[in-house]
């Protein structure tokens, strides 16, 4: 361990040389070599963010203008990214960088041709910062698009402490330890788990947790690529052991019909909020953001995780997700847009929203002390620990006809199978057909 620190700071002190740099922590001085470089410029940026997220991302967007003098405009695309900034693009209207959050979008952009390759400077911060599966989510064709500037660990499973001490349970290991502990938690009173099925994409997640620990990662990255069918007898088991769960009446708050009628923040309040009406909701990370931000939950004490358990005999599963910076062509200022993207690179813009909470960084230069709270710190030491073995959200990487449009495609089918679990194998043979029309497009 000694010896790996002083090595960095070794080849930190190299860097800070060659930079002219005063300090290593902050990674390069002022993206574009210090002072108001920017001044008189604007970059819109758009993302899916609202509310406490966008309040956040603003902070890094202050520090940015503050480092460069460039003014920022944030806009808010909502879920659907893919179809909002294609008429932006159509209607002459493009903003300059865009925080997507699918892999299969950040593909399909670049296939359209929208896409500028991220510069050097860029690059070489990847390279050095980032476990490489990152850079291979980023890229296409071997060019690097993306930029990873947030990263979701999506294998945490959130609780309230309360909850489980009053049933007397402990944080289960195993898939089917935590269904048993669900039922003790139900006699003591509360439903087990709160489930947000009126947004398809956490079904999804809960979908993929199950698949990459039971079926294994190979099977994983070739159902991602639709490689394997959905027909294949690793999805109906999947489907089958999910269905499990939404089957048991006692486990799922106000029954399936009503985590058909959940979104996501309320799926937290059903857990966090002044009510309580279960022990357990599974999501990511980011559920944190929102038990402390809108709830006054204190991390650690009021609101716990414990890692997605193991399913079978497989490993217990490490699925992420993330937003990448891209550059898009058609903005109106490219070179303050490569900039920003050089800056977001650095552990020091990484630094800005982990302070503020709601935020993991897959950047290893990132001082974990930067975080909040000891839990948020355990989540970020262990995305970064899982280096290569973590695998990307499915649907994310999948075209977003099947994996990220409301009302259509993975979402919407396995909202029907929310509603009704009696039929995996139809089910399977549903994704196929929905997943085969879109990996054609």
């Amino acid at each position: 361990m000694m010896r790996r620190r002083t090595t960095l700071l070794a080849s930190c002190t190299a860097l800070a040389l060659a930079l002219g740099a005063t300090a290593c922590g902050g990674g390069p001085v002022a993206a574009g070599g210090g002072g108001k470089s920017l001044s008189g410029q604007t970059i819109t940026v758009a993302g899916v963010w609202s509310g406490s997220e966008q309040k956040n991302f603003q902070k890094v967007l202050d520090a940015f203008t503050e480092k460069t003098g460039a003014k920022t405009q944030f806009m808010s695309t909502g879920d659907n990214v893919s179809t909002v900034v294609g008429s932006k693009i159509e209607g002459g209207n493009a903003p300059d960088v865009v925080m997507v959050p699918q892999v299969g979008v950040l593909q399909q952009f670049a296939k359209e041709g929208w896409l500028k390759p991220l510069s050097k400077t860029t690059e070489q911060s990847v390279d050095s910062n980032y476990a490489s599966v990152w850079k291979n989510y980023g890229s296409v064709d071997g060019t690097l698009y993306g930029l990873y500037f947030k990263a979701a660990h999506k294998s945490t499973v959130w609780y309230s402490p309360d909850a489980l001490d009053q049933a007397g349970v402990k944080p289960p290991t195993t898939y089917d330890a935590m269904l048993k502990a669900g039922h003790t938690v139900s006699e003591s009173g509360l439903a087990a788990f709160s489930v947000a099925g009126q947004d398809g994409w956490t079904l999804t997640d809960w979908f993929e947790n199950i698949y990459l620990s039971q079926a294994g990662p190979e099977k994983y990255d070739a159902l991602a690529a639709h490689k394997i069918k959905w027909t294949d007898p690793t999805v109906v088991e999947a489907l089958t052991t999910l269905g499990k769960l939404f089957k048991d009446k006692q486990l799922i708050a106000g029954g399936r019909k009503e985590a058909l009628n959940t979104d996501f923040p309320g799926s937290v309040e059903k857990v966090f909020g002044p009510k309580p009406e279960a022990g357990m909701v599974y999501e990511g990370d980011f559920v944190a953001g929102v038990a402390k931000d809108q709830f006054g939950k204190k991390i650690g004490e009021d609101a716990n995780f414990f890692p997605f358990p193991a399913v079978g005999g497989g490993k217990a599963p490490v699925v992420s997700g993330g937003d990448a910076a891209v550059v898009l062509k058609d903005g109106k200022n490219q070179k303050a847009a490569m900039q920003f993207l050089e800056y977001l690179a650095t552990p020091e813009a990484s630094a800005v929203w982990a302070k503020a909470g709601g935020f993991l960084s897959p950047n290893k230069k990132l001082d974990l002390s930067s975080y909040g709270d000891d839990v948020t710190r355990e989540t970020a030491k262990s995305l970064v620990a899982a280096g290569d073995s973590v695998r990307f959200d499915m649907s994310d990487q999948a075209p977003a006809a099947f994996g990220g449009t409301k009302g259509a495609g993975e979402w919407k089918l396995l909202q029907d199978f929310l509603r009704d679990p009696s039929d995996p194998k139809g089910t399977a043979a549903k994704l196929e057909s929905a997943a085969a029309k879109a990996y054609q497009g």
